[in-house]
């Protein structure tokens, strides 16, 4: 017997659980599938906290979606009275002798201010004794430049996916936990996705499947789009603090991003009291198989991330690395989003967006991907997030 529905979304995290919500918001029949038991530590979404900010500086195109992400978590906050989002500020940096190349963008500040400009978002440009005057906790070099956003701060992204999980239920969907998709497959008009349980089958009927499978997406799509999807081990940090907590609590220290040439560091404030210590990582470019992921941080890693990014950068943070963990990115060749319908099977939408920086983001796109599958359109333009792009 096989279970109909009118769209069968893979992959719970955070497209995924986003996607769920927005469809049964809109009474929609969805049958909701992992192969884990989200939220989790296994993909990208885990590490108690993302960065969230209104002007985008990987390119203009990606601001509405930031913006309505954000209504989105305020209305998602008061329907389940979990804590979603949080106003600390952010602190983007730069120095003008080494430019601020990052995720795929030459001048990540510049297009970042550019795009606060054009969508009216509020926002101070620092010179390097404004900066140093603002947030003393860091030590500059003495050319950098900043651009400073009241209203920047962090996700919580466990929570996030918990609450929206929560309310797709809570509106009808069928969650299938701990079960893995073995086959997506063209049946008549619509889709049949296969997954299997406890070594049992189930065969799923639907009119439109989503593909959220974040770092298990080239189990799907690898064979149709060969070298598109890349998956990226990346190391967190939660380093001590010398001496007082309180120059790095909130309302004191802000989320920052600090880019030089080669040199790309983020990090949070104290959000977790006296010992929770301070949250920074860098981005790495090992290429891993997600099934076969080292988890473990080892303490070369450890030294060589506080040796590179943070001795000479936050002096009042401790070598000593309270904790750490392993997620995943899955990233383009050009560090942008996917959110496209298979060019061949319009049936199969496709939405793995986050090359290190869709959490943010993915309120809005799992309204987009629900306006996809039953509109056919999304509000929001969508249309530099092609697959095409990577076909030509």
């Amino acid at each position: 017997m096989k279970n109909v529905c009118d769209v069968a979304v893979v992959g719970l995290g955070a497209m995924g659980s986003a996607a769920a919500y927005q469809l049964a918001k809109r009474g929609a029949r969805v049958i909701a599938i992992d192969r884990f038991d989200p939220p989790h530590q296994l993909g990208s979404s885990g590490g108690d906290t993302r960065i969230t900010r209104q002007a985008i500086g990987e390119g203009e195109t990606y601001t509405p979606l930031a913006l309505r992400s954000y209504e989105l978590w305020r209305e998602m906050e008061a329907l389940t009275g979990q804590d979603l989002l949080t106003v600390t500020g952010g602190l983007m940096m730069t120095s003008y002798s080494t430019g601020s190349a990052m995720h795929g963008k030459a001048d990540f500040l510049g297009e970042t201010i550019r795009a606060a400009r054009k969508y009216s978002v509020g926002h101070e440009i620092l010179g390097t004794a404004q900066i140093r005057q603002k947030f003393p906790q860091f030590n500059l070099f003495g050319d950098e430049r900043g651009y400073y956003e009241p209203m920047a701060g962090f996700l919580r992204p466990e929570n996030c996916i918990r609450a929206q999980i929560g309310l797709a239920r809570r509106m009808g969907t069928d969650t299938r936990i701990n079960h893995k998709v073995i086959a997506i497959k063209k049946e008549g008009s619509g889709m049949l996705v296969i997954a299997e349980y406890a070594g049992a089958r189930s065969y799923i009927y639907s009119d439109k499947v989503i593909i959220s499978a974040g770092a298990w997406v080239n189990d799907f799509l690898r064979s149709r789009f060969p070298g598109v999807f890349k998956i990226l081990r990346q190391c967190l940090f939660w380093f001590d603090i010398n001496g007082s907590i309180k120059p790095y609590l909130i309302g004191r220290f802000p989320i920052f991003i600090w880019v030089n040439s080669n040199n790309f560091i983020y990090g949070f404030p104290a959000i977790d009291g006296l010992n929770g210590g301070i949250k920074v990582a860098s981005e790495e470019t090992n290429i891993i198989d997600p099934d076969n992921v080292n988890r473990d941080v080892t303490d070369a890693e450890v030294e060589s991330v506080y040796a590179e990014h943070i001795v000479n950068r936050l002096p009042g943070l401790s070598p000593r690395c309270i904790r750490s963990k392993v997620c995943m990115y899955t990233v383009t060749p050009d560090s942008g989003f996917v959110i496209d319908f298979d060019p061949e099977n319009p049936n199969i939408i496709m939405a793995s967006p986050c090359s290190g920086h869709g959490f943010k983001h993915s309120a809005a796109i799992g309204e987009s991907l629900a306006q996809l599958a039953l509109d056919g359109r999304s509000k929001i333009d969508i249309g530099p997030f092609s697959i095409k792009r990577f076909l030509t």
